[in-house]
C-alpha cells in the first residue's frame, strides 16, 4: 500500500455564521468580505511547511489539486504548488490531481507545465487529469456543460500523443487546432509520466480510464463505507473489460485523525471537521449540477456526481463530531482504532493507493503536523504489506539517481 499526504488548502477563517449569511462556499462568496490576503500569505507557507514536512515522515506522495473561486481550496493553480514543492523535496512524488484539461486552451499549455514539473523534480510527477467539477468549469469558468467531456478527452488526448511523439505533429481536433504541435521541454519519465484520473460515479469514466489503462482516484468526502459501492462497481468494470484486478490501478481519499485514545482524538480534530464539513462544503444546489455535465448513462444507472450526492447529504444540516464519525467521514481515534478501520477498508475497496487528509477545516498548523508524525509513526508501518504482491504501473519510476544538488550560494565574506 502506497500512502499520500492531500491538501485540499481551505481557507480556515470563514466566520461563525457563514452558513447563515452566504448561501454557497464555491463560486460567489465575495473575497472582499470573506478573504484577507495578509493572512493568506501566512496560510499558504504553513500548507506548504505541512506538504514538505509529510516527505520527512516518509509519505509516499504529496498531493495538490485545481479549484476555482472558493473558500474550499485556495489553489487555482496546483502547479505553481509543486514548483514550489520541486525545489523543497526530493524522494516524494508529486501528485497533481490535476489539471482541469478543458478548462486549458490549449491544452498543450498542460503538456508543457507537466513536463516542466516532471523535469524539475527529477521524474517525480504523477499527471492528474479531472474533468472539474461543475462549480469550476460550467460557472467559474463558463465552460459548456453538454460539451465539456467531449472537449476533456479530446484534451487528454492531444497531451499524451504530445509527451510520446516528442517531435513535431498536426493537430486538427473538434475543439483544438494546431499547425504545430511541438512542446519543450518534454517529461523525464518516458513516454509520460503515470495519469490519474480524478472521478466519481461516472460510468464512461471507468470505462476511459480502464481502456487506456489510467489510475482511477475516488475522491469523495464521506469515508469509505459510503464510497464502497462506487469502488464496487469500479471493479465489475474492470472484471466486465477483462483488464486484469490489480489494486495499484485505484486509489481512495479518506480523513484520518490520529491521537493517543478516541477521546483525545474528538478534543484535537472535532472542531476541524466540523468547520469542514459545515462552512468549507456548504454549496448551492444549483451550482452543482447543470444540464448536460452528467451523462446519460450515468443518469439511467441511479449514479450521481460525488459533489451533488455530498451537497445532498449536508444541506440544511449540522453535523456534529458523533454525524461525522458515525458515518464514517472521518476514521479517528488510537492508533489501533485507525488501522482495525483501514485494514477494513483495503479488504473492502481493495485499493492499492490510499490519499490521506490529515488535514482538514481549520486545523492548526501544530496539530497538522501531529497528526501527520502520528499517522506515519504509528500507523503506516502497520498497513504498507497490503496488496505488496501486486506490481504497480501506475507510479513513477526511479529514472534518475538521487539528485545531487550543490549547497546554496552564500554571501561572500568581507
Amino acid at each position: 500500500m502506497k500512502f499520500h499526504w492531500f491538501h485540499l488548502m481551505p481557507y480556515p477563517y470563514l466566520p461563525e455564521d457563514f452558513k447563515e449569511k452566504y448561501k454557497s462556499v464555491w463560486v460567489d462568496p465575495p473575497a472582499a468580505e470573506l478573504y484577507d490576503p495578509v493572512k493568506g500569505h501566512q496560510v499558504y507557507n504553513d500548507y506548504l511547511d505541512q506538504l514538505e514536512f509529510a516527505e520527512q515522515m516518509g509519505f509516499d506522495g504529496i498531493c495538490v489539486n485545481e479549484h476555482h473561486q472558493n473558500g474550499y481550496g485556495l489553489m487555482p493553480s496546483p502547479n505553481l504548488m509543486a514548483a514550489a514543492l520541486a525545489r523543497r523535496t526530493s524522494k516524494a512524488k508529486l501528485v497533481v490531481l490535476g489539471n482541469s484539461v478543458a478548462l486549458y486552451d490549449p491544452p498543450t499549455r498542460v503538456a508543457e507545465e507537466m513536463a516542466m514539473l516532471d523535469v524539475m523534480s527529477g521524474g517525480r510527477l504523477v499527471a492528474g487529469f479531472p474533468v472539474g467539477t461543475a462549480m469550476d468549469t460550467a460557472y467559474c469558468y463558463g465552460a459548456n456543460p453538454a460539451t465539456l467531456r467531449e472537449k476533456y478527452r479530446e484534451g487528454v488526448e492531444l497531451i499524451l500523443r504530445a509527451w510520446k511523439e516528442r517531435r513535431p505533429f498536426s493537430f486538427n481536433g473538434k475543439y483544438t487546432q494546431l499547425r504545430y504541435v511541438n512542446p519543450w521541454p518534454t517529461p523525464i519519465q518516458n513516454p509520460h509520466p503515470p495519469i490519474w484520473i480524478p472521478g466519481g460515479s461516472s460510468i464512461e469514466t471507468w470505462e476511459w480510464v480502464i481502456k487506456n489503462d489510467f489510475l482511477f482516484a475516488y475522491l469523495t468526502y464521506f469515508g469509505y463505507m459510503a464510497g464502497t459501492t462506487v469502488i464496487d462497481h469500479f471493479w465489475e468494470t474492470v472484471d466486465r473489460l477483462g483488464a486484469d484486478f490489480n489494486p495499484n490501478r485505484a486509489a481512495f481519499l479518506q480523513f484520518v485523525g490520529v491521537a493517543d485514545t478516541d477521546a483525545e482524538a474528538e478534543r484535537l480534530y472535532s472542531e476541524p471537521a466540523q468547520y469542514f464539513y459545515n462552512r468549507c462544503f456548504h454549496l448551492d444546489p444549483a451550482f452543482v449540477a447543470p444540464p448536460g455535465y452528467s451523462s446519460i448513462a450515468s443518469m439511467r444507472k441511479g449514479v450521481q456526481s460525488t459533489v451533488r450526492e455530498s451537497a445532498q447529504k449536508v444541506q440544511g444540516k449540522h453535523l456534529s463530531w458523533k454525524d461525522i464519525i458515525d458515518s464514517g467521514c472521518v476514521v479517528a481515534g488510537s492508533p489501533q482504532t485507525v488501522i482495525d478501520r483501514l485494514n477494513d477498508m483495503a479488504d473492502r475497496m481493495k485499493v492499492g493507493h490510499v490519499m490521506l487528509l490529515l488535514h482538514f477545516g481549520n486545523m492548526s498548523h501544530e496539530t497538522t503536523l501531529y497528526n501527520t508524525q502520528r499517522f506515519a509513526q504509528d500507523v503506516m508501518p502497520k498497513l504498507r504489506h497490503r496488496f505488496s504482491e501486486y506490481e504497480d504501473r501506475w507510479w513513477p519510476k526511479d529514472t534518475l539517481p538521487q539528485l545531487q544538488r550543490p549547497a546554496p550560494i552564500g554571501v561572500a565574506a568581507e
